[in-house]
This record gives C-alpha cells, structure tokens and sequence, in this order.
C-alpha cells in the first residue's frame, strides 16, 4: 500500500498541502481533481521528493516503509514512478541509453544492449512510438505527445508497484490519449500497480476507469466518490465545491 498520512507542505514559504490523506492499493487506480494551484502537482513532487517542497508534516509509508526518509533514487527503485507533466529536454544524453540504465538500477541485472533494444522495440511499438525516436536524445526535439507516450515508455519497462501520472492527459490528441490511457491500463493489468493520476478533465477517466475519484481543493481533499464525482465536474465545474 502507498498511504499518505495528514501531509502538509509548503513551496518558498507558502503552505500548498494542508493535511492530504490517501490510500492506494495495488490494483487501485485513484484520480485527483482540482482547480489550479490547489496542490495537485505540489502532491506529485513531494511523492518523488523534489527538493524544492518543504515537508512540514505528516508521512508518506510504501509498503510499510517510509518514503520521506528515502532519496529519489531508492523512491524508484522501491517501486514508486512518477510521469511528469511537463517533461525536460536533456541534449546529448541518448534515450536508449537513459532507459537502460533506469532499468538495470531498477531491478539490479544487467542487459545486453542487444536485448534491451529488442524489449524497447516490443514496448514502443504497443505505444506507436516511432522506432527512429529511441535513438535520439532525451525529448530533445519531440512533441509534446511524443514526450508523453516516452513516459510511459519507461514505465512499461521499468513496471512500478506505484505509477503518479501528473497531467499525462495533457497536451495529447485523441488517438495519443485512447493510446496512452490503454497501455496504463495494459500495465496495470501485468503487474497490479496502484496508479494516482492527476488531470483536469475527466476525458481519460472514461478509459481508465478509476475506482476512486478525489476532489484537491486549497491543499485538502475535500470530496471522493466514483466516477460520478468527475461527471459532476464537468457539469459543474468548481465554483461551488462547499455544496457540491
């Protein structure tokens, strides 16, 4: 289980998160909803321990251990994956390259180059990626969709027990999105991993079919339920989450 207990924190002084509590379990596909600059990225970072949120209180436990008192690395290598909203360009670092390396750190054997390439081959090809992009640098000169589709990528090679997907929705097509939503769904499957997704808009929920569905709101979950509450959503939006 990834249990986060009463966690609050803050970003250059300013409290984001205000007492968040969730439960995952493996199997589990939870959703976080919210208006901007209610804390649902700012949740994402202190998953993965980005050193620019301050942890004030509270605690993040993975499958009985303390996730606070990991770096990022061991994080990973624990299980827990978060795919980035907005994923970096690193010139000269080849992509192949990155993944091979994230993936023998993750499970602790090593791989050929030849085998791995065929098993990223495998992958890509699942995702209609094109096979000319694993031989290029990190993201460099991909579009915003491909950038998406490369994370999951990595997150079918490296099969987390825990998957944060922040905004994944964003920036793909409809096909990229229908693409994308199924392989989560295909991994989530193989392996049982608990997934927390991130969106704005309940479009990719329609294909993941969450179990749960979380309203983020000033730093508190102020409303969970099922689909129906993302459903409300769109009717409603958020203006009247006191009575919603």
């Amino acid at each position: 289980m990834l249990e986060i207990l009463k966690l609050k924190a803050s970003r250059e002084n300013k409290e984001i998160l205000r007492g968040v509590s969730l439960k995952i379990r493996k199997n589990e596909t939870h959703a976080i909803m919210g208006p901007n600059g209610s804390g649902k990225s700012t949740l994402a970072s202190v998953l993965m321990g980005n050193p620019d949120i301050n942890v004030l209180s509270g605690s993040i436990i993975i499958n009985g251990e303390n996730l606070l008192e990991m770096p990022v690395d061991q994080r990973a290598k624990k299980g827990l994956f978060l795919a980035f909203q907005y994923p970096v360009e690193v010139p000269g670092v080849p992509l192949l390259n990155f993944l091979r390396l994230a993936y023998q750190s993750r499970f602790g054997e090593k791989i050929t180059p030849g085998k791995f390439l065929m098993l990223v081959n495998a992958e890509a090809e699942k995702l209609k990626i094109k096979k000319d992009l694993v031989n290029r640098y990190l993201n460099e000169g991909f579009s915003g969709g491909e950038k998406k589709k490369v994370e999951i990528l990595q997150m079918s090679l490296l099969k987390p027990e825990y998957a944060v997907l922040d905004e994944t929705d964003s920036g793909l097509d409809i096909s990229s999105l229908r693409t994308v939503a199924k392989a989560v769904s295909e991994i989530k499957k193989k392996t049982g991993m608990g997934v927390l997704i991130i969106t704005h808009y309940s479009r990719i929920l329609t294909y993941l079919e969450p179990d749960f569905v979380h309203i983020l709101n000033e730093g508190k979950i102020v409303k969970s339920g099922g689909m129906e509450v993302a459903e409300k959503l769109e009717e409603k939006g958020y203006e009247d989450l006191e009575n919603f």
